[in-house]
This record gives C-alpha cells, structure tokens and sequence, in this order.
C-alpha cells in the first residue's frame, strides 16, 4: 500500500519490491507533479532514486537500508533495473534525479523561491543562479566525509533549519545523502523535502555532460559513465551494479513462477 502522506495530494499508488528495494511505480511528470503539490510547511522528509547500486548498499548498510524503506517518494532511477523487471511483468516506472530536476527548474522552480542546497562546489551554485536567475539560494558545501563528523553534521542540519526552503537539494551520493537527511529528520526543526540528487545540478548545467540520447534510451548511460572515469566508476557499475542486476533477475523469475510478489503484504 501506498506510504505517502495523505497531505502530500499525491493519489494513491502502490509500492512495489524489487531487487531488495522499494519503489513508487511513477513516471518523471507525475514524480514532479507530486513534488509540486507536496506543502513546503510539512515536516521535513526525502525523495530518494534507487538504482542498482542501491540494492547493493542496503544489503550491507543497516542504516541506509532504514531509510530507504521509509523515504516519502522513492522512485526508479535505473533503465536496467526497469528491463529486468519487465521480464518478471512489472513495470517500476522511470524518474530518475536528473530529469527530476532539469524538469522542476523548468517549470515549478521560480526565481524568487527560496531553495537550499547541501554540497556541490560554489562554482556550479553559481551558474545554477546565473542559469535561472535565482534569488533565494542557501549553499552550504560541508567537508568531504563529514557524515562521520558529528560537529559538521549538526552545522549542515543547522544551516538547513535556518534557511528553510521548499526543496533542500542534497548534491551528494549514497548513502551520505540519505543519512544526512535522515540526520535533519531526527532533528525535528525543519520543513521541505530533501532531493537526494547526487550529480543532478552538474548535469544540468553542463558541467557534467549527459549520456548521447542513443545510449539514454537503450539503458546504456552506465556504460558512457564508466567510459569516461573508469578508475572511480568500475566498482560501482561492474560490482554493485551487477549484484543488484541479480537480484533482479531473480525476482523477476520468481514473479514469473509466481512464488514472489512484487507487491509487499500488510
């Protein structure tokens, strides 16, 4: 059954289990129209996009397997995961963090709104500005690693509380961004939703250049990736991207079989 809010606006929609994770089977625009209709002033929660990677973290972090389970909205980021489970006759849906945000500064972002963003270097906070002609924007780059820092998590937390905003942009990758946001949850002070974006805002400026369309729409945007920095990328695409491509293809033969449904019991 469905985990939203009833504040949220958001019809109904079913969760889904796949590959050990959890996922509201939505598209881009109905993901940002749900985004647009959630109020600013609701406690503060998170958007979170798993991909195969996911599957191999909560597998192997208890924490972030908590949050995972429990995010407001959690959408597909993955064409592979979405290919693997339509052979088990399931479709995850398909909103991944970047068309997420490209579409939220195209057309629910308003220069006079006030956002905030965690992480990301000042440079491209700049032209994000200069891009769209931003007004209202809080940055706040904490040091590298500084989850496991309890000073520098509680002035990150601090920063966001003081600058509340609609959407808290959280430019950093799992499981760092989901345990942040988990962190400011705890907290109790503030209001919005957490976007745990990872990379998002360097693609949409260009600083990050995207995947050729061709190779978006066969689901090969990992591969252009690791192309491109294999040294940094190879373990997450060859070893925990696989691991999570098992899961689900083990899923998906079990939905087949029928002795597995994608849909978790009450």
């Amino acid at each position: 059954m469905n985990s939203l809010s009833p504040h949220s606006r958001l019809q109904p929609q079913p969760e889904l289990r796949f590959a050990g994770l959890r996922f509201h089977p939505m598209t881009t625009d109905e993901t940002v129209a749900a985004l647009a209709a959630r109020p600013a002033d609701l406690a503060f929660d998170i958007l979170i996009t798993p991909n195969a990677e996911h599957a191999w973290l909560r597998r192997r972090d208890e924490v972030f397997d908590r949050i995972s389970a429990r995010a407001w909205l959690s959408t597909n980021d993955s064409r592979v995961l979405r290919k693997a489970a339509a052979i088990g006759g399931v479709d995850l849906g398909f909103a991944p963090g970047s068309h997420v945000v490209e579409r939220l500064f195209q057309g629910v972002i308003g220069p006079d709104d006030a956002l905030t963003v965690i992480g990301g270097d000042a440079s491209v906070i700049a032209e994000l500005v200069r891009r769209y002609g931003l007004r209202r924007v809080a940055h706040h780059n904490p040091p590298m690693g500084f989850i496991h820092d309890a000073a520098a998590v509680q002035v990150a937390v601090d920063f966001v509380v003081a600058h509340p905003a609609r959407f808290v942009f959280v430019a950093m990758g799992p499981p760092q961004s989901e345990k942040f946001c988990q962190r400011i949850i705890d907290d109790g002070r503030a209001t919005g939703l957490g976007l745990c974006i990872g990379s998002s805002i360097t693609t949409l400026i260009g600083r990050t250049p995207p995947a050729p369309q061709w190779m978006e729409d066969r689901g090969l945007v990992w591969l252009y990736r690791l192309a491109r920095e294999p040294g940094r990328l190879w373990r997450r695409y060859l070893m925990r991207g696989l691991y999570g491509l098992g899961l689900g293809l083990i899923d998906s033969i079990a939905f087949r079989l029928r002795v597995k449904s994608p849909v978790p019991r009450d």
